[in-house]
């Protein structure tokens, strides 16, 4: 194997493998180091495990609720460890799928941990292997696609132990299933694992010290999606601060503290910590370089540049929006720019979709309503409701909303905030829209199929000039 490359990246998530990919299209030597499995995090354990855990808790979901549909079914329960074994031979088939794509793009895989040190006409790579072998690479580019992980809050009592305070790793890979849960922190993380969980039969706390959940959304949306889990069951507490939080031998115990001061000290089966999460800057040698970190992310322009020459970096090591999609965009972006393509933009994060994978699903893009006036925009609001969507009906899941906010001056698409039933394949319409830059009229020119629920797409925008037809 060679150790001279045009370009060499490092960690093989969705921004680092993405990005050798595109690296090689563009006639660039590339290699890509890895120290745990292809596909880093997000195939091997986030983004695609989880939705293999959601899948069967949706169609448990469906089973449990089949007579609505006419249909009968003695029985619905779940077998907790053919579940888990579903979700990882479906991370364990595309880390594999990740692996071919490298041999097919010709891309050299170099498995070790590294770490940087000074040299021309980058940073040298110095790779140690699984055995101690140490080897020195040189490329004229480096790309740090390490990307992130698990938040602690030591000062706040929040540390996972990973037997009984869990991770999203441990999460995913359950010893048992508890009774009890708590899930400290609202955000795509932990809903995803409380309607996981609650949907198979735990009694599931929601701790989000925010004054409401999946805060980073539309206030409007995120109201609804309260009152529906509260609906099903799940327990939420916001402007909520939990505190001495402690693993016994078999339980958790947590000290919750509720926004008007009440302290309630309660015993959990297991928790999980969603807090956020802190890149992976250690042992890198960036310090030495001169690169800027900032709260545990590296400091870059809009084409990953850090400020040292022939250096990069991307994905969730640049901070937020902490997403896979968001990191494979911006690799893209970075290797264009660094090979001089006539069609390479700057990356802009105004037009990254968010997604929550929970029952109901939540989906958005662009401006909140709140952030929209703050902005200072003359704003229109679209709204409408899948009770009045024929194929939601159908499908059984009339309960959900499609939001849009317009400038009210130019028709421009400010943002789209949904929930309910498949929103989050719903969300790229109005993605493709904001990147063509189409206006409210455009939209409401626009024919979709009957019967689907992408209809409600259009009827909110339809109720923003005041035409909506189904309400």
């Amino acid at each position: 194997m060679s150790t001279q490359y045009d370009l060499i990246v490092i960690g093989s998530g969705p921004g680092g493998y993405v990005s050798a990919i595109r690296a090689s299209q563009l006639g660039m030597k590339t290699a890509i180091v890895e120290r745990e499995s292809l596909g880093g995090i997000c195939l091997n354990w986030g983004c695609i495990p989880t939705k293999a855990l959601l899948r069967s808790a949706e169609v448990l979901h469906l089973a449990k609720h089949a007579k609505d549909f006419g249909l009968k079914i003695d029985k619905a329960d779940f077998d907790l460890d053919a579940v888990v074994k579903r979700s990882r031979g479906v991370a364990n088939q595309l880390s594999s799928g990740v692996k071919f794509l490298m041999k097919k793009n010709k891309i050299d895989v170099i498995e070790g941990t590294a770490r940087l040190e000074k040299g021309e006409p980058a940073p040298k790579v110095i790779v140690k292997d699984k055995d101690g072998k140490v080897t020195s690479y040189q490329a004229k580019h480096v790309m740090l696609a390490t990307g992130a992980r698990a938040r602690d809050i030591p000062q706040a009592g929040l540390v996972a132990d990973k037997k009984l305070i869990w991770t999203y790793r441990e999460a995913m890979t359950p010893d048992v299933m508890p009774k009890r849960l708590l899930v400290i922190g609202s955000g795509a993380i932990g809903i995803e694992f409380a309607s996981f969980y609650h949907e198979l039969g735990a009694d599931v706390t929601v701790a989000e010290v925010m004054d409401r959940i999946l805060p980073v959304e539309d206030e409007e949306i995120s109201k609804l999606a309260e009152k529906d889990f509260k609906k099903q069951g799940l327990n939420i507490v916001t402007g909520a601060k939990v505190e001495n939080l402690t693993a016994g031998k078999t339980t958790v115990t947590a000290e919750i503290t509720d926004k008007s001061g009440q302290k309630q000290k309660q015993e959990f089966d297991r928790a999980i910590l969603a807090v956020g999460i802190v890149g992976n800057v250690e042992n890198l040698g960036l310090e030495a370089l001169g690169v800027k970190v900032e709260k545990t992310h590296v400091k870059v322009d809009n084409f990953g540049r850090t400020g040292v020459k022939g250096l990069y970096a991307i994905g969730d090591l640049t901070g937020p929006p902490w997403l896979a999609h968001k990191a494979s965009h911006e690799g893209v972006v970075c290797v264009e720019g660094i090979a001089g393509a006539n069609h390479a933009e700057p990356f802009d994060p105004w037009n990254v979709p968010g997604c929550t994978y929970a029952h109901p699903q939540v989906a958005s893009v662009g401006l909140t309503e709140k952030a929209a006036k703050e902005k200072g925009y003359e704003i229109k609001v679209g709204r409408f409701p899948f009770i009045g969507n024929g194929k939601a009906i159908a499908m059984g899941a009339s309960e959900g909303l499609v939001k849009t906010i317009f400038d009210k001056k130019t028709g421009e698409l400010l943002g789209a905030h949904m929930i309910g039933a498949e929103v989050t394949e719903l969300i790229q319409g109005y993605v493709i829209a904001r990147q063509g830059e189409l206006t409210e009229q455009d939209l409401a020119h626009t024919i979709f199929p009957h019967p689907t629920i992408s209809e409600s797409m259009h009827e909110s925008v339809l109720d923003a000039e005041g035409r909506v037809i189904h309400i």
